[in-house]
């Protein structure tokens, strides 16, 4: 339409409206011309016909004036109207003619931040109504640049039918990307990053139009023809313009445009042929005379491997000799690094972090902003829209909040993973998330996690496999999701806690994988792998991590959440640190121990041993060595119960029972707490000594008389907060309370506001512990809070978990909790505050948190001042030393003051400084790829230059560039390391 608009002779120059360029006002002002022009089509044989709204839309219609905004919608029906009165003069029963609605990509990027989303996505949906209002046949989004805007207008179209009880089965949705000379789209996009992108949304039809003739496009042809399941359309112009008389031409003629067209057909089984810019009725009829009413041959699809994309590629989910590895340290709840720089808001910074992790060998980055205190949404926006456009990996979004999830997959035009669904709280999840997951054609990861009150997170491989299951039939059959695009995760719990119920938990996943991977072959498993060693030191961690990886891979695991630098190669492990690693994997203990091991064998020790301290020389006392209250403290500390006994009845000759507890044992654990805490004994021996302590006050309690009272230092009801199943630190707490005397009444985990006021009102507790892994936790322990208030309750309460963090805590909630509050970092902080609460010391804590908060202060106000300074320098007066000058023989003089343009720029001057590898690698995508040194500058010299050329040449024929200087000379002086202009 646009090239039969520009040829009219009929078109005057008062038909515009005084709004030149905007080719849909002729719609209104010449409706008849426009009408003729498709009727040209028509009589040639055109079976379909685009309506002059290519433009139509409210972005465009905005950069004109706000009567074309306003006339958006009736300038789309009135664009249908014609050409459906040209289609009914032409149409038969036996040979109906269709209208398309044709719908442009406008003129602003936004997936380079032109535009938003919401705003895009409005003004597709106006133009949508529009067409439907005129009673389009299908949509056309076409000459699309940027896969972000395909997928907005999709939506929009989409939206549009839904308001009418339609969908896209009634009115189908076909769409038409760009292609390049360059080989990609515009914003560097290849057609498998396409395909892959749009292979989950529901088009009828995908296809390439403009940019190139017929020859260009043939290898992109190819890859659509094998890789697109349903109908292929090839719309290109009429071979690459050329200026002739300073205007473009079209050089292809109808013929060899038809035979072109023709071969796609025959040989590739392309199902809808037509002509963009260039091409006039006589390339139509010609087309038609030799592409006729054939039908297409069927094609042989191989179907596109699952993956996933970013705007510059594709990946597979299955990696050939590897597994896919995804970053964990993008991510604000794993990284301190990657939280400051998002407190901060550092985004350049974060994506250097980003380009960080894919050197180190990661496919896919998983970007998760969830921080107390912070807009997710908005984070989130910031990231993925940097993310998007600067890294070239796909994005895994993770996060708990369906708003912050949204923002990504707005800013993201590849082709996301979700991270993630579960059954926590029946199908809620799923029925929040899926829609998102069809509307953006994204992946997705499920948690083998659903609403058992006791057992939600499955530690048991039937489990696991269960919990998947159900998942797979609601995402599929519900949803209508592709299971392909399924990635399981079957939970990592650490094997490294010592405690008797985590010892098989790795044998358990491993189980779990393999049960996964054999009913649900086309889905992906996916780990967080680090969780199988959590507890242990680096060095422990990586041996840990590395091996149950193999055995994980070995079982069906496709991907895993790591830090790719830190596994190891099996070579670089020695057999006996290997060996030891898959004896506590499989927990080989009793009659399954290894040959030669003694009965009490411990795989956990043996392996921990394996990797001694640094400067680990000093030598364990004995215990024949040590006094009876020494020896005491001595079995906590080492977490050793032999001769446990011996001791405890050595020291019942000259101490009470409760003696022994208070001031013996209870040390002991007081110093294990202060290892912990310095980072000098890792958390298996710190549950070794609070087992040791509890064989202790367990031997004890039956000698303890009844006057001596009650053993308890006081007591707390500790909960995970609802919708929160993670227990795993609130567990370790109660271990440690428990066994320095505190009465603990653990509640369990998903436990609402009322269930732990009942449970504080029943036991009288001294203080309420509230617990959460997860982001969204923190905002329901604020509302657990305000309940509180509600309810008269001012029982001091501590809050923890790994989203909370010690100022907001101590500053927020505090604010907000009319009682006593205070943050447990981990369980020995929560044993300080209880002794405090025991006590009644609060005073002392209040102290330290009241400094805290003051030191806080100062230094936020000291920061704000040295970036004031920082604003204000150049500013003569707040100069205080300047550098010494060097003198000179002469000065010299300056030929003028002020600034100069210069505007006469010779365009071949700039072109000298043109960097053609910048050019043709960086912008233009030319990747050398396989090819030496000899064949890249072939290729180069065949397809880059000749382009450059033509490019050039055009400019000098054209004011297309228009290269200005602007220079001058200032009287300046140097200060310090600033330079300071004079007016």
């Amino acid at each position: 339409m646009g090239t039969s608009l520009q040829s009219c002779p009929d078109c005057r120059m008062d038909d515009w409206l005084g709004r030149e360029n905007c080719s849909e006002i002729l719609t209104k002002s010449r409706p008849d011309m426009i009408q003729r022009i498709h009727e040209t089509f028509l009589e040639a044989g055109a079976d379909c016909i685009e309506t002059n709204t290519f433009g139509a839309n409210l972005l465009v219609g905005a950069e004109f004036d706000d009567e074309v905004v306003a006339m958006t919608r009736e300038l789309n029906r009135e664009g249908v109207e014609i050409a459906r009165a040209a289609c009914d003069r032409h149409a038969t029963p036996d040979r109906p003619r269709f209208v398309l609605g044709s719908m442009g990509p406008g003129t602003k990027l936004v997936s380079l931040g032109q535009t938003e989303w919401d705003l895009m996505l409005r003004s597709y949906e106006e133009q949508a109504e529009g067409l439907l209002d005129g009673g389009v046949d299908a949509f056309l989004i076409e000459t699309c640049q940027d896969l972000l805007q395909v997928r907005c207008a999709v939506n929009a179209c989409i939206k549009a039918l839904e308001a009418r009880g339609r969908d896209p089965f009634d009115v189908p949705i076909m769409v038409s990307i760009t292609i390049e000379t360059t080989g990609t789209m515009l914003l560097g996009s290849d057609i498998a990053s396409a395909v892959n992108a749009l292979r989950m949304l529901p088009i009828a039809s995908l296809g390439l139009n403009c940019a190139t003739g017929p020859v260009e496009m043939t290898s992109h042809v190819e890859y659509l023809c094998r890789h697109w399941d349903r109908f292929v359309s090839v719309v290109p112009n009429a071979g690459l313009p050329v200026l002739v008389d300073g205007e473009a031409s079209y050089p292809l003629q109808p013929r060899p445009f038809a035979e072109a067209m023709r071969r796609f057909v025959e040989d590739r089984g392309v199902n809808l042929v037509g002509g963009c810019c260039g091409t006039t009725p006589e390339h139509i009829a010609a087309l038609v005379d030799l592409v006729g009413d054939r039908p297409a041959p069927k094609r042989e699809i191989v179907p596109l491997e699952p993956g996933c994309s970013s705007l510059y590629g594709f990946t597979e989910f299955q990696q050939d000799n590897s597994f896919l590895i995804v970053a964990e340290r993008t991510n604000a709840n794993g990284s301190r690094k990657f939280k400051r720089l998002l407190d901060a808001e550092d985004w350049d910074a974060l994506v250097s972090m980003g380009r960080e992790e894919l050197r180190g060998g990661s496919h896919l980055l998983d970007v998760c902003v969830d921080f107390v205190g912070r807009d997710g949404a908005r984070d989130m926006a910031e990231v993925a829209s940097r993310y998007a456009t600067s890294l070239n990996a796909p994005i895994m979004i993770d996060s708990t909040e369906a708003p912050t999830i949204e923002a990504g997959l707005k800013r993201l035009g590849g082709k996301c993973v979700v991270n993630s669904i579960n059954l926590e709280d029946g199908e809620r999840r799923l029925d929040e998330i899926c829609p998102l997951l069809k509307a953006h054609g994204a992946a997705c990861v499920a948690l083998t996690i659903d609403e058992d009150p006791q057992a939600g997170m499955a530690k048991t491989a039937d489990r696991k496999l269960e919990i998947a299951a159900r998942i797979h039939g609601l995402f599929t059959e519900k949803w209508g999701l592709d299971e392909s695009d399924l990635l399981f995760d079957p939970l990592t719990f650490t094997i490294a806690t010592g405690v008797e119920n985590d010892r098989g938990l790795g044998h358990e996943t491993l189980e779990g994988i393999r049960l996964i991977a054999e009913r649900f072959p086309k889905c992906g498993i996916l780990l967080g792998l680090s969780n199988i060693s959590f507890g242990l030191r680096a060095p422990v961690r990586a041996v840990l991590n590395s091996v149950f990886l193999d055995h994980a891979r070995a079982r069906g695991l496709t991907a895993a959440i790591v830090h790719a630098s830190k596994i190891l190669p099996r070579t670089k492990i020695d057999e006996e640190k290997w060996a030891a690693a898959e004896w506590l994997i499989f927990d080989r203990r009793g009659a399954d121990r290894p040959e030669g091991m003694p009965e009490d064998f411990d795989p956990l020790l043996h392996f921990i041993g394996l990797f001694p301290e640094d400067g680990e020389t000093e030598e364990r006392v004995s215990m024949e060595s040590l006094t009876v209250p020494e020896r005491l403290q001595r079995h906590i500390i080492d977490g050793e119960d032999d001769g446990l006994a011996e001791t405890l009845d050595e020291a019942l000759v000259d101490l009470a029972p409760l003696e022994i507890i208070n001031d013996h044992l209870l040390a002991g654990m007081k110093i294990v707490g202060e290892l912990f805490g310095d980072g000098r004994m890792q958390l298996p021996f710190v549950l070794q000594s609070a087992e040791v302590m509890k064989k202790a006050v367990a031997r004890l309690e039956p000698l303890m008389d009844k006057v001596e009272g009650d053993v308890g230092r006081g007591s707390i009801v500790l909960a995970t907060v609802s919708g929160d199943v993670h227990d795993i630190g609130k567990n370790l707490v109660d271990i440690i309370l428990t066994n320095n005397g505190y009465t603990v009444h653990n509640i369990g985990i998903k436990q609402s506001v009322e269930q732990i006021v009942a449970a504080w009102r029943e036991t009288k507790a001294d203080s309420i512990g509230m617990s959460g892994l997860l982001v969204k936790s923190v905002t329901v322990m604020e509302r657990n809070l305000r309940a509180f208030n509600e309810l008269g309750i001012s029982v001091p309460v501590i809050l923890g978990g790994a989203a909370l963090t010690r100022f907001h805590a101590e500053k927020r909630l505090r604010d907000i909790y009319e009682g006593p509050l205070y943050y447990g970092k981990d369980a020995f902080d929560g044993l300080r505050v209880c002794d405090r609460i025991s006590n009644d010391a609060l005073d002392e804590l209040d102290g330290e948190i009241t400094e805290r908060l003051e030191k806080r202060k100062a230094a936020e106000a000291t920061v704000a001042a040295a970036r004031e300074a920082t604003r204000e320098r150049g500013d003569a007066d707040t100069l205080v030393a300047a550098r010494p000058l060097v003198p000179v023989a002469e000065l010299p003089a300056a030929p003028f003051f002020g600034s100069r343009l210069v505007e006469e720029v010779p365009i071949d001057e700039v072109f000298a400084y043109v960097n053609r590898t910048a050019l043709y690698r960086g912008q233009w995508g030319l990747r050398k790829g396989s090819m030496d040194a000899d064949e890249y500058a072939a290729y180069v010299a065949a397809h880059a230059d000749p382009v450059l050329e033509r490019l050039k040449a055009e400019c000098r024929a054209e004011p297309i560039l228009a290269p200005k200087v602007v220079y001058g000379w200032w009287p300046a002086n140097g200060d310090g390391d600033d330079l300071v202009v004079f007016d």
